[in-house]
């Protein structure tokens, strides 16, 4: 290629760059009343910097060749900074290895930009080959952490080279650019993925929600859990309570994990979680939602029926298909809560709905009364109740 062309594409790639992460999003119609999704994807692979994925020395990529390709960018914390929606992504590359970048936006739903350095992340005296997934929790001590999966090859299988030990990462910051590595958590569990830090002290002590293993899939008996620890810079577990246990025929009966940290309301501490089920197809992820007491977040006082968000359209395919996966969310000063959540472990999307909104859907929606025969029951009720005020309230309406 020569050196004239090699400028012509290096600037159509930058300006097809510009137009895709300028385009604005819009909410889609016929929503369920709980949220509102919007049309596009908020980043994907190819939001990543042109600067991030080719060589652009004319020298030694002649050809204008991908180089350190992006596979995939999901699965992201989420928080709000100096008025800016920030997202630390996912961002694996065709090595498969993920390494966390912040991509920041003005309003929270598009022209989401990658700041143009990813975070180095400082390492322990025993490095991890991967790490994911990270959570990114405010806390009232004033540091933001953010705890994510550290996953290492497991050395005591050396025949078998997908055998992996995942640990809870940790890391605090004050800007998302500094960061300072702190000692994994140490747990009684073999091993550990999914752990939150709550936003608050309880009782004077750190609280973390953890999903204790124990082997890298098998979640054993465990569900969503939360231990307590006197300080973060050494910070151990003794003992882990079990909140939110897996049930049989739901869409948390094969494993479930907390999401992002929990929002505070006047009710409550929301939760939102991931839960998987058994398909014919294959697992399936989905999102759903509970509350906690204000003053005691090991314990449930709510929890609606099913699931909250589901996969789907285009959602449903991907790296890893039928899935949706949530690992942050931001409450704005209004009330407005953007949801972001990943599907198929490929991209991410937002939903938007409010404080108020997501407190009628929990408190309001009924619980899973556990038989099919009680969900009969539980929703001819509410069809005869309808049925009434129909014929009462709106005779117009041809049934």
């Amino acid at each position: 290629m020569e050196k004239e062309l090699f400028d012509r594409k290096v600037n159509q790639l930058f300006a097809d760059h510009r137009k895709l992460i300028t385009k604005p999003n819009k909410i889609k119609k016929k929503g369920n009343g709980i949220y509102n999704r919007y049309k596009n994807p908020v980043v994907t692979r190819d939001h990543a910097p042109v600067f991030w994925r080719y060589d652009l020395d004319y020298n030694t990529n002649p050809h204008l060749m991908t180089r350190l390709g992006i596979n995939t960018t999901f699965n992201a914390g989420a928080i709000k900074l100096n008025g800016k929606y920030l997202l630390v992504l996912r961002t694996e590359g065709f090595d498969v290895k993920s390494i966390f970048a912040v991509a920041e936006s003005p309003n929270g739903v598009d022209n989401f930009k990658f700041w143009d350095h990813p975070i180095i992340m400082p390492v322990t005296d025993d490095p991890e080959t991967n790490v994911y997934d990270m959570r990114v929790t405010q806390h009232e001590d004033g540091w933001i952490y953010g705890l994510f999966c550290a996953e290492r090859k497991d050395k005591s299988q050396p025949d078998d080279s997908s055998a992996a030990l995942a640990s809870c990462g940790i890391a605090r910051t004050k800007d998302l650019i500094n960061w300072e590595r702190l000692p994994d958590l140490k747990s009684n569990a073999s091993q550990q993925r999914n752990c939150v830090l709550h936003p608050e002290f309880v009782n004077g002590k750190y609280m973390i929600y953890t999903r204790p293993q124990m082997a890298f899939i098998d979640t054993g008996d465990s569900g969503i859990c939360a231990g307590f620890t006197e300080s973060m810079e050494n910070a151990v577990i003794d003992e882990e309570v079990m909140i939110d246990p897996r049930t049989y025929h739901t869409v948390k009966e094969v494993k479930n994990g907390q999401g992002p940290a929990p929002l505070k309301t006047e009710k409550g501490w929301l939760h939102m979680a991931h839960g998987v089920r058994r398909t014919a197809a294959g697992l399936r992820y989905t999102l759903y939602c509970f509350l906690t007491d204000l003053n005691d977040p090991t314990k449930v006082i709510k929890r609606p029926s099913g699931h909250f968000i589901e996969p789907l359209n285009k959602e449903r395919v991907g790296d890893v298909s039928n899935v949706v996966f949530s690992n942050g969310w931001i409450k704005d000063e209004d009330g407005t809560v953007y949801i972001y959540y990943a599907s198929s472990d490929t991209r991410m999307h937002v939903a938007t709905t409010t404080i108020d909104k997501l407190l009628d859907y929990v408190l309001n929606t009924p619980e899973d009364p556990g038989r099919t025969e009680l969900c009969a029951k539980q929703r001819d009720e509410m069809i005869t109740k309808n049925l009434n005020i129909l014929k009462s309230q709106y005779p117009e309406i041809d049934l």
